[in-house]
């Protein structure tokens, strides 16, 4: 990464060295992102270990600034990522899960607010749209300080699966999945093209049949690419990583990027105090805008139904 898209002292802090927090930061040091990355977590040692490994690649990468560190190091950083959770077990519901991770998820943001003196908190931990509206209340943060990773990864997976069935460069091609960051996600046909071109537009120039079943199939694909994963190698982080890594670079370039991310709706979409993902302009100051994009009908009752799901599971552990 040129040096001119590296913001000079720029600070990150991953809360959880875990998988998906070991893979953000390795990550972060491959596209040299921040010239200071402290990784923290309840497991010292962990943290010291991960942040040895990633410091022996560095005479390859360049200059960073890679350690161990605790809840004090949250100071002065620019983005601040809670990784941390406790993993969902076989036969557990997602509001067991939901009730393990907000209490730990309150200590953890108790930890931080202790020492915060500024940055966007990202919020990775699941089920991530529930600890987002969470956190969100517990820091007292202004709107968009608090953002979770959302369908960020979801909507790339949703992206990668239309290239290879359309045979098409992914960096072609455009859409979002929205909504809840589990079961009732749902693309935004409306909103998806191929290089500027409506899906069915651009499948009638190349000759290409994509039929309604093909389409559904795609989303179910989306859908339950995590769990497909996870049956096959335990869990899913390098995906998840460099999500939040682009995610984390357009907080640290004030890039004005847009991506599905999660913060608390305050009327946009019909929906209010609730954490639903919808595509929305990421800069230095975290969620600068949500854009509201036009939904058919039945997308509009998708997103109904996808915000009561997240409400129902904070109406359950909101007292917590």
């Amino acid at each position: 990464m040129s040096h001119l898209s590296k913001k000079s002292g720029s600070k990150i802090a991953i809360i959880g060295a875990g998988s998906v927090g070991a893979s953000i930061a390795y990550a972060a040091s491959i596209k040299q992102l921040a010239s200071e990355l402290v990784i923290i977590d309840v497991n010292a040692e962990k943290a010291i270990g991960e942040a040895m490994d990633i410091n022996h690649g560095l005479p390859f990468l360049g200059q960073m600034e890679i350690k161990a560190g605790d809840y004090s190091d949250v100071a002065d950083c620019d983005v601040i990522v809670i990784t941390a959770g406790i993993p969902r077990k076989p036969g557990e519901t997602r509001l067991d899960l939901a009730k393990k991770n907000v209490a730990l998820g309150k200590t953890i943001t108790e930890s931080i607010m202790k020492h915060y003196n500024g940055g966007v908190i990202l919020v990775v931990s699941n089920p991530v749209d529930v600890m987002t509206y969470m956190i969100s209340k517990w820091s007292g943060l202004p709107k968009g300080m608090v953002i979770g990773s959302g369908t960020v990864l979801d909507s790339a997976r949703f992206r990668y699966l239309l290239s290879e069935k359309l045979d098409v460069d992914v960096r072609n091609v455009h859409g979002y999945m929205i909504g809840e960051h589990g079961d009732s996600q749902f693309p935004a046909w409306s909103a998806t093209n191929i290089a500027g071109l409506e899906i069915d537009e651009y499948c009638a120039t190349a000759g290409i049949t994509f039929t309604e079943e093909e389409k559904a199939e795609i989303i179910e694909s989306t859908k339950k690419a995590g769990a497909e994963i996870i049956k096959r190698k335990g869990a899913t982080f390098y995906g998840v990583a460099i999500a939040v890594n682009t995610i984390c670079e357009s907080i640290l370039k004030g890039a004005s990027t847009v991506r599905t991310v999660g913060t608390v709706l305050n009327g946009e979409y019909g929906e209010s105090d609730v954490v639903v993902n919808v595509p929305s302009i990421i800069s230095k100051n975290g969620v600068e805008r949500v854009l509201e994009i036009d939904l058919t009908d039945n997308e509009k009752e998708l997103m109904k139904a996808s915000a009561n799901a997240v409400r129902s599971i904070i109406n359950e552990v909101k007292d917590l």
